[in-house]
């Protein structure tokens, strides 16, 4: 099923992790669009998984001095998309300008391969972390979620479940009340205020306190919030972006950044990870209507739903059609 949103094929959509993609072609679909990423010699590719001589999956074939190839006629494709080789045909014969493959633009950054499928090159969302001296960064995913992405993403710019979702880890049963706080907008992009939230172990200490979390709006379907210590100020950012599949089936990444010496390793963060999603998952896939409301009169909404209500605001002013409603 086709889901293309002409708002999301101008942006930078996240496809799979840099390390999913070595020495053979990989298939991810994007809104319905079943793409094919390769590495040709001089960088990462992505093409239209389709041969336009009889329609087989470009995927399914192999890499070859740089070329992509056919699994099905042996054609061979350069790193722009044109057909270089056809080994039905003779030598000293012209190859048919026709014979090319649709490429989209992509890029590799963040430990993810980007791939925008309108042909243009906005510019990539900012996440200084990943550069910044003193920064340990974690990628984090994929995770299937059978839900569209901006209930994904709602989920994770949502303050209030933390203690009742995530009671114990995230949050604690005794300290659920939110303070105001406000939501800015500037040329960065939608930020929220420091929100103090009050955790039971939030540094591996031991010692339940206040930390304090801001949330960032970046793109339409990607987001992050930074958790502070203000007695250490010791930071951790947690960066989430969402590859829409189809019709309600996404798929998250994610990159964990921290400045300080968390006490456990990748693998262990990663675990950690996977848990605290784990909780969140039956939630947003059974959440009703399946596409997000952005009409604000349509759910009942709080102060503290600032952040969420910014979000909403901010798909309806885009004109982003998936997922939402």
């Amino acid at each position: 099923m086709n889901t293309l949103d002409a708002v999301l094929s101008r942006d930078w959509i996240v496809a799979c992790r840099s390390i999913d993609v070595a020495d053979k072609p990989l298939q991810v679909t994007i809104m319905g669009e079943r793409i094919v990423l390769y590495r040709s010699t001089d960088g990462i590719r992505a093409f239209k998984d389709l041969c336009i001589h009889r329609g087989a999956a470009l995927s399914l074939g192999c890499v070859r001095d740089g070329h992509l190839v056919c699994p099905y006629h042996g054609w061979e494709y350069d790193a722009s998309g044109s057909c270089v080789k056809i080994p039905q045909l003779p030598a000293d014969q012209a190859i048919p300008a026709k014979a090319r493959a649709i490429s989209y633009s992509c890029m590799e950054q963040y430990g993810f391969i980007w791939v925008n499928l309108a042909g243009n090159e906005p510019e990539l969302l900012p996440y200084p972390e990943f550069f910044q001296p003193g920064y340990r960064n974690v990628v984090w995913g994929p995770q299937e979620v059978n839900a569209n992405p901006p209930r994904i993403v709602e989920n994770f710019l949502d303050v209030g479940h933390l203690a009742v979702v995530h009671e114990g880890y995230l949050g604690t049963s005794t300290h659920q009340e939110i303070g105001d706080y406000r939501v800015h907008l500037d040329e960065s992009g939608i930020r929220s205020d420091e929100i103090a939230i009050f955790q039971p172990d939030p540094d591996g200490s031991g010692q339940a306190k206040y930390v304090y979390y801001t949330y960032e709006i970046l793109r339409p379907l990607t987001v992050r919030f930074t958790k502070r210590d203000r007695e250490t100020d010791q930071r951790m950012s947690i960066l989430l972006t969402v590859r829409p599949v189809e019709e309600g089936h996404s798929v998250a990444y994610g990159i964990l950044s921290f400045n300080y010496d968390t006490g456990t390793t990748d693998e262990e963060i990663i675990q950690f990870q996977d848990m605290i999603f784990a909780q969140d998952k039956p939630i947003v896939e059974n959440q009703k209507p399946e596409h997000l409301p952005l009409d604000l009169q349509a759910e009942l909404s709080l102060k503290i739903d600032r952040v969420s209500i910014a979000y909403r605001k901010y798909l309806a002013e885009l004109g982003v059609k998936l997922g939402t409603a």
